[in-house]
């Protein structure tokens, strides 16, 4: 379930408070605190390919993208 949705069925239960809380228990996204999900590239909010060497933070086409401006070099 998607986060929107997960929002969106919350007007739907707003006069039932007993099975909002219900559903907000079962429902709610897990909270996280380590894995891939948490790590989420500050450019575009990817989380594959994810670069956090020199506490970069990005994804590997945003670093491309941005490399030679932050002071990168391309060695062949």
């Amino acid at each position: 379930m998607t986060k929107s949705s997960f929002t969106k069925m919350f007007k739907q239960l707003k006069s039932k408070p007993a099975k909002l809380a219900k559903y907000k228990k079962h429902n709610s996204p897990k909270l996280r605190s380590c894995g891939q999900n948490l790590k989420k590239c500050r450019r575009c909010g990817s989380t594959a390919g994810h670069i956090q060497k020199y506490n970069l933070k990005l994804c590997r086409r945003c670093f491309r993208d941005i490399a030679k401006s932050i002071g990168f070099k391309k060695y062949s």
